[in-house]
């Protein structure tokens, strides 16, 4: 064994990437081992998601994901650079200008779309198979309906309008879906006829997505049916000219733009390595192990030999190893293996798992453990109908509409997050759903309308202003004020619950305090009630009198209370004299009743918003208040838990006044608003701070705000932080 193993994989689709990953979770602690990615792209790309930039839904950095986030500060290196061959003698993957070492080997090239030697499918027609396709597709379609637009003669009008797509696989229905709806835009936008676009799919088999159960056969093909999609079975294509495609039997379909999507091989850079390929039985070969297609081209068998034409898939055996080398292994589409009797399917299920196969395997026997082999575990098939529709089949349940689109949108979802972590799915759900454009998701635009910045500016400003104030209000009421010794926030905290730093005695006697003034304030807010009651009652002008001065007899009780230092007997006698008047109210209010003769009693508001959302009492609030605040916070010394208040007010007023980390702001205003409304103090009138926090989330200090300058320079500053790259945590793209 070398002093530096060097694992080398070539290609960044997903079957190299989850070799590179699954090799850096099982070698990545050895410092003598090195792993090595080669890829002609800064990007891994996902491939399943082509049809929708081709369509234009969504921008092509939706489908990109750099290697730095998938692989950030975890030991794998990336290389970019075209590779030409592999000498196998001399264990080197060579480019044009350079020569990689390696001790192993993983060949995931991917694949490439197969003509089946048909005339004019290369010169004459799209294909779907890389971003360059998509790209290239999307500004033609884009450009075909601006000059469409302006073209008097009906005739070429038509035929600029007819759009032909070979194949009725995943690819071709996903993108006849996309052309669907892409169709009601164009035309709007250039004020084109919709019944004047064609789009046509032609099949050589008889059935739409023949990989699926009959029934979702037949759903997907009449809900594109009756959007205008048209579809041509039976229909095998003999060629291609520049305007025109030709059909068996004589018929063609005049056109400007034809995609064929009705078939992958393997690629030519591995049909030329100097290694064993697959076998195939295409039409001209005479010998052949299995059905269907394996991308060798033109191939031929003689004396028991079989030779191969430009491209080729590269056999295998159960550790996905050629059989030639022993420390060379496959991974991918380009991989073929005969599992039972079927050649393993070009998808990503397929790449994933060999990768993930030939990783296992090349770790073992660094490791010296067990290899293990290939064996397949398919959950399904999901293909989308465009952008409200779809229809799945997954793990034996068959879905369809919206149920399928979430499911396929779900399965999404958890690939992005376990390739690139949390960062990668929030970018998924932006381009999906948050940025969409022209309502062109299965959920509308609901979520993608965006308000600008400069129309919460004053909401913002206010908010941080009222912050200010509630931090200069416990200011001026005494919280950073120590002398006595008392705590200022004791009602925060369950009853017989002593902070630290407050004396057993004082803390007792706070308590008492605050309980006899509690229903000293309950009694007068009884009063109250019986002053409204009375006031109202018709002709009751004497009661409500009564009443009234009953009530400033309760007020003046409650006063001469607190007057007396907030001591227990005072705060007593205050009830006392507060429920008295109460009485003495609600006995004038009876007899205001009794003397209006059926006058109607008036209610009072229909919601108090002077009154607390969540009721001291109420077992959330209990529960909360002893397990955080009695659990928690009760240890910190009073003086420090009232300058932590404070200070926490008063800078996230300054930071959302000036606009300066505005979202951490809104996110510690949400926090404070959470704590005091679970404590049971938080009213009615005061939620508005929870919503304007909400909606200060969405970048309100970009507008007129410190953070237009601030927030960049810190991006920037964290995406290339080590912390950054290793939980793969970035805001944006990294840096290093």
């Amino acid at each position: 064994m070398p002093d530096i193993v060097r694992v080398l994989v070539l290609g960044g689709g997903y079957g190299g990437v989850e070799a590179a990953k699954v090799l850096e979770k099982q070698l990545g602690r050895r410092r003598d081992v090195q792993i090595t990615l080669i890829d002609r792209n800064s990007s891994h790309i996902l491939m399943t998601e082509l049809h929708e930039v081709a369509g234009g839904r969504v921008e092509p950095e939706s489908v990109q994901i750099s290697y730095r986030k998938l692989f950030g500060a975890r030991k794998v290196d990336v290389v970019m650079d075209t590779i030409r061959t592999v000498d196998f003698q001399k264990r080197e993957a060579v480019s044009q200008g350079a020569r990689y070492p390696y001790d192993y080997l993983v060949l995931a090239a991917g694949a490439e779309p197969e003509d089946y030697g048909i005339p004019g499918i290369r010169q004459h027609a799209f294909t779907l198979w890389s971003l360059q396709d998509a790209l290239r597709l999307r500004r033609h379609l884009e450009d075909t309906y601006r000059r469409a637009a302006a073209e008097p003669d009906p005739q070429k009008r038509l035929e600029m309008l007819t759009f032909v797509i070979a194949g009725a696989g995943f690819t071709g229905v996903e993108l006849a879906g996309e052309l669907m709806d892409q169709r009601v835009l164009m035309c709007r936008h250039h004020h084109l006829d919709e019944r004047e676009v064609r789009i046509v799919v032609v099949e050589a088999l008889d059935a739409v997505i023949p990989n699926l159960p009959q029934k979702l056969q037949l759903k997907a093909r009449r809900y594109l049916e009756k959007r205008g999609v048209e579809f041509m079975l039976r229909s095998p294509i003999i060629g291609a000219q520049p305007d025109r495609v030709l059909l068996k039997g004589g018929a063609s379909i005049q056109t400007r733009t034809f995609v064929w999507t009705a078939g992958v091989q393997g690629c030519e850079f591995a049909a030329n390595l100097s290694i064993t390929k697959g076998k195939c039985s295409n039409r001209r070969c005479s010998i052949a192990l299995t059905g269907g297609t394996c991308g060798n081209k033109g191939c031929t068998f003689l004396d028991g030999q079989y030779v191969e034409g430009k491209r080729g898939r590269l056999l295998v055996n159960e550790y996905m190893q050629s059989p030639d080398y022993a420390n060379v292994y496959v991974a991918g589409d380009v991989a073929w293996y005969l599992e039972g009797k079927r050649v393993i399917p070009q998808i990503v299920e397929t790449a994933v798992q060999t990768g993930a196969t030939a990783a296992h395997n090349i770790a073992a026997e660094i490791n010296g453990g067990e290899m293990k082999s290939f064996k397949s575990n398919y959950h399904g098939i999901m293909v989308s109908l465009g952008t409200y529709s779809a229809v799945a089949h997954v793990m034996g349940i068959s879905l369809s509409s919206i149920f399928a689109m979430a499911v396929k949108h779900m399965i999404n979802v958890v690939h992005l997050f376990t390739v690139a972590g949390v960062n990668q799915v929030w970018e998924y759900l932006k381009h999906e759903f948050l940025d969409i454009r022209d309502q062109r998701s299965f959920i509308g635009g609901f979520v993608a309308y965006k308000i600008r910045g400069y129309w919460p500016l004053l909401l913002r400003l206010w908010l941080g202003f009222m912050w200010v104030v509630e931090a200069t209000n416990k200011i001026t009421e005494g919280w950073l004020d120590f002398s006595d010794g008392k705590s200022k926030t004791g009602w925060m905290f369950s009853k017989g619950v002593v902070q630290a730093g407050v004396k057993g005695a004082e803390a007792v006697s706070a308590a008492s305090a605050v309980s006899s003034a509690a229903g000293a304030a309950g009694a007068a807010s009884a009063a109250a009630d019986a002053t409204s009651a009375a006031s109202s009652a018709a002709g009751a002008a004497g009661a409500a009198s009564a009443a009234a001065d009953a009530t400033s007899a309760a007020s003046a009780a409650v006063s001469t209370g607190a007057a007396a230092g907030g001591s227990a007997a005072g705060a007593a006698g205050a009830g006392t004299a507060a429920v008295s008047g109460a009485s003495a109210a609600s006995g004038a209010a009876a007899g205001a009743a009794s003397a209006a003769h059926g006058a109607v009693a008036a209610h009072g508001p229909w919601l108090d918003t002077t009154k607390n959302i969540l009721d001291p009492n109420w077992g959330l609030v209990t529960w909360f208040r002893g397990w955080f605040m009695d659990g928690i916070f009760s240890h910190i010394h009073f003086a420090w838990f009232q300058v932590i208040i404070v200070m926490t007010e008063l800078l996230v007023g300054l930071a959302l006044f000036g606009g300066l980390f505005t979202w951490w702001g809104a996110v510690i205003s949400l926090g404070l608003c959470v704590i005091f409304t679970l404590s049971g103090m938080f009213a009615w009138n005061q939620l508005w701070f929870f919503f304007a926090a909400i909606l200060m989330l969405g970048g309100a200090g970009r507008a007129f705000g410190l953070d237009s300058w601030v927030v960049p320079f810190f991006k920037r500053w964290w995406n290339g932080t080590w912390l950054a790259r290793r939980s793969r945590f970035y805001a944006d793209e990294p840096t290093k």
